[in-house]
């Protein structure tokens, strides 16, 4: 991202349609909502990622030389579209969910307010970024979730799709919840713990087991994990684990951290056994990691048998969230300017649009919108979200009637004094000045962790969770039942 310009990392249409508002005198502010109709893995919630990436993105916007000879040579553009494109960077303002934070369907994730032309643009980097880098974060959070309390390490790189997907996959990972990343650039690019132990070819290059875990002992006396799993875990690799950890007791070098990877095989009942092998011969304190395959299923099956395992290293289910391998993201058109001083925090003067479906889930909500989060006052907990109209004020000192958009008989009233607001939706670029400071990796990780923390246990359930309600103002929904009953009387 750093050293390459990605201008046309955008789908062929978005220019052809920029032409076409170009020719047709077009340019118009609008507003574009970027959300996702439905949670990965049928989970309570989502985690948001890909911000940094997508400000990076924005800020390097440009087309170079090269790229308007290209799009020449295509012979679909005329001249003085590409003098337009010569010239061109971002000018509008950006609203973003900052990276780490709870999310959940249908509601704006990212807000773009711009010329048509620039709005039009940016949409498919936007969404690739955003989408990937949200699905592998939800994954990670639910495997983290699963391991109760357990490290969980990416180790996904090998079995990523391509080199950008393991890197900004990890990254998220970590975000997520992940301690740290087997993925050496990702963790030199992004300031995160690497990861490691050894592989099976390690002890096989040597005559023998109890060699290879005598050299490697040697070389890493400050953390030592030995994979044990490479010719027999319980009569040869434990054993032999167990030697050197008595080698080194008795010349007092015993390593900081130290234990025994699992890899194959029925890692319950191994690591009962091995545990047991383990305490008996008085390392009680040493820790037991397993990898092999594993998702939040199998880690969540593992610990209801009682498997004793204290750090999982997960890879390919994670990287590439092979359940769900997209997010489902999409980029709407909500709203277009009706006068020239309208703002991009304010919903007047701005003529709202909607998407209609024979698919209800698929019917847009319109306007120039903002996001609040509503929590118990009490407890901390996450009550509610609710899409309003830009500029919308609240007073939690009264009565708020929550209702759900599409079944309206559902209610709940939230009695004044009892909750509080936040507004998610935040500004990131004003009049194409970025004026948002990324927090680092790690610091987003302890956002996130402290924002899944107010969910309640309900809604993170792996299997069947409780859905959090995601609201619609009156107003928005006065303006959407008005435009739906004007489109569908027609």
């Amino acid at each position: 991202m750093d050293n390459r310009n990605f201008t046309l990392l955008t789908d062929y249409y978005e220019l052809t349609m920029m032409q076409g508002y170009f020719k047709n005198s077009i340019d118009e502010h609008v507003v574009f909502d970027l959300f996702y109709r439905r949670n990965p893995d049928d989970g309570g919630f989502a985690i948001c990622a890909g911000l940094d990436h997508a400000i990076e993105y924005i800020k390097s916007l440009h087309f170079d030389y090269d790229d308007i000879a290209y799009l020449r040579g295509l012979g679909d553009f005329d001249d003085d579209f590409l003098n337009y494109l010569a010239s061109f960077h971002f000018t509008g303002d950006i609203y973003a969910i900052p990276e780490g934070s709870l999310i959940f369907p249908r509601e704006p994730l990212v807000k773009v307010v711009a010329p048509i032309m620039e709005a039009q643009l940016v949409e498919t980097a936007l969404l690739n970024l955003i989408n990937h880098q949200s699905l592998i974060a939800t994954k990670a959070a639910r495997v983290c979730y699963a391991a109760r309390g357990g490290a969980v390490m990416e180790f996904g790189l090998r079995r990523a799709q391509g080199p950008d997907a393991g890197t900004f996959g990890a990254r998220a990972a970590v975000i997520g919840g992940c301690v740290g990343t087997s993925n050496v650039i990702c963790a030199k690019e992004y300031d995160v713990p690497a990861l490691g132990t050894h592989a099976h070819s390690w002890i096989m290059s040597f005559p023998d087991e109890l060699t290879a875990f005598r050299k490697y002992a040697d070389l890493y006396p400050g953390n030592t994990t030995l994979l044990v799993d490479t010719y027999d875990t319980l009569r040869s690799g434990v054993p032999n684990a167990i030697k050197v950890f008595e080698e080194l007791r008795e010349k007092n070098k015993m390593p900081r951290a130290y234990g025994i990877r699992l890899d194959s095989g029925d890692l319950a009942y191994l690591s009962k056994k091995a545990r047991k092998m383990l305490d008996d011969a008085g390392f009680t304190d040493a820790k037991i990691c397993a990898s092999s395959d594993l998702d939040e299923y199998l880690i969540d099956s593992l610990l209801a048998q009682g498997a004793r395992i204290d750090s999982w290293g997960v890879g390919t289910n994670l990287i590439t969230s092979k359940d769900t391998p997209a997010f489902g993201g999409v980029y709407k058109l909500s709203a277009i300017a009706t006068r020239d001083d309208v703002t991009s925090d304010n919903a007047d003067g701005w003529e709202p649009r909607i998407k209609l479906s024979e698919n209800p889930v698929k019917v847009t909500n319109p306007g120039n919108k903002t996001v609040f989060r509503i929590y118990d006052r009490e407890s901390g907990k996450l009550r509610a979200d609710l899409i309003a109209l830009a500029g919308e004020k609240f007073d939690t000192s009264q009565d708020m009637m929550l209702f759900d958009p599409d079944a309206t008989w559902k209610k709940t009233r939230l009695e004044g004094g009892s909750y509080e607001m936040r507004e998610i939706l935040i500004p990131i670029f004003k009049n194409g000045q970025c004026v948002y400071e990324s927090p680092s990796v790690m610091e987003i990780q302890a956002y996130c962790k402290r924002e899944i923390d107010t969910l309640w246990d309900e809604s993170r359930r792996l299997v069947n969770p409780q859905s959090v309600y995601v609201d619609l103002s009156d107003k928005l929904y006065d303006m959407k039942s008005a435009l739906l009953e004007k489109y569908t009387q027609r």
